[in-house]
């Protein structure tokens, strides 16, 4: 759900650049539904709220395309600001959502070879400057299937380093607006630039990095110039002799999409696989931890049987079983007692959803994967 929803909005973003404001605004919808039954299937979910700023986010530029109010118009978000640098941010705010994460690297199961990619990248710098006359890197390509914690490691690192966390996605940057898309890329350098200048770190994360700076066969004036906007901002901050901790992070399922302009202005790129055995046994203790289980269940067999998904997919299985006893506390009858509770998940009950469920990712994608690692890498 979560992919789709993702898909859904970059498909809007791209209907609405090519001026077919119908068809956007169906995607643009199909968007918010996505993200509004994942925020009520996961309502503790740690990035929830950024998926309610997203849903906030299309549900206006909706409202303006279906109100025909296309010329001149942007999107805006109105979030205070307690930073001292709260003008600079409300001005960032049109081009991306500020976040706080609530995210660590327990948080995170298993990629212990991107967690050390990217705490030689990022943490070490922030910590002892001093030790880095040569500089460090500052952009950042996280790439790999949807599902497996992309999001999560950015999230984790920002928090590490207490740092400002800026999401962006090409539905807050791109638009038909008469020139503001590229206004926005350099408001949102800006910002992200004056924070670091004043001592406290700043990430600018790009989900879904391909839809905004992807390669196309064809391109409108507003798209080259916001790519132009990108690579200009990009080489700024790699710029020699300034100390300051301002890093972009992109995220993406299509890193074959990717300009060559762009990749190589990623200094850091970093596979994120599907989970392997022990991250599955991880994934699933983390996710079981709240469910009363049955003595019968053996997370290791279920982390066998769950080889090649991905952590969205264990998570999903987990909810699943999850559901399954609920739905059977609500047909018995005695879900109206407030003090019935569902009865333990069995072993059977993991098996059963199993042997109705695939992995949403294929050999052929994993192998796609790797192969661009190999060409590509960069650790």
């Amino acid at each position: 759900m979560e992919q789709a929803a993702m898909q859904y909005a970059a498909e809007a973003v791209r209907l609405d650049r090519l001026g077919e404001t119908e068809k956007a605004a169906e995607y643009y919808r199909r968007a918010v539904d996505a993200l509004t039954r994942l925020i009520r299937l996961y309502p503790d979910y740690i990035l929830n709220r950024v998926y309610i700023e997203r849903v906030t986010t299309y549900k206006e530029r909706l409202r303006i395309l279906q109100e025909g109010g296309l010329e001149g118009q942007r999107f805006s978000f109105e979030k205070s600001s307690t930073s001292s640098t709260k003008e600079t941010l409300l001005e960032a705010d049109e081009a991306g959502i500020r976040e706080k994460p609530n995210v660590g690297w327990e948080n995170v199961a298993g990629l212990q070879q991107a967690k050390k990619a990217i705490k030689e990248a990022i943490v070490y710098p922030v910590q002892r400057p001093d030790l880095f006359p040569l500089g460090w890197p500052r952009g950042i390509l996280l790439f790999g299937p949807p599902g497996c914690g992309k999001t999560l490691l950015a999230a984790a690192v920002a928090n590490e380093i207490d740092a400002e966390f800026i999401v962006v996605d090409a539905a807050s940057v791109m638009s038909k607006w008469l020139g503001e898309a590229e206004k926005n890329v350099a408001k949102l350098f800006a910002s992200a630039r004056s924070i670091s200048e004043q001592g406290r770190p700043a990430i600018i994360f790009i989900d879904e990095v391909d839809s905004l700076l992807g390669v196309r066969s064809h391109e409108v004036g507003g798209e080259v110039r916001v790519r132009n906007q990108f690579l200009k901002e990009m080489d700024g901050i790699m710029d020699k002799g300034k100390n300051y901790h301002l890093y972009v992070i992109a995220a993406t399922n299509k890193p074959w999409d990717l300009d060559w302009a762009f990749i190589r202005r990623f200094q850091k790129r970093i596979l994120v696989p599907i989970p392997d055995f022990e991250t599955r046994v991880e994934l699933l203790t983390m996710y079981t931890a709240q469910l009363e289980l049955s003595p019968d269940v053996d997370l290791k067999e279920l982390a066998k049987g769950t080889e090649g998904f991905t952590g969205s997919d264990i998570r999903d299985i987990c909810q699943s079983v999850r559901m399954e006893v609920i739905r059977e506390l609500f047909e018995s009858g005695r879900a109206a007692n407030k003090e019935a509770r569902p009865r333990p998940v069995t072993m059977e009950d993991f098996k059963r959803i199993l042997r109705s469920r695939k992995p949403s990712v294929s050999s052929e994608m994993i192998a796609s994967y790797d192969r661009w690692f190999e060409s590509f890498k960069a650790l």
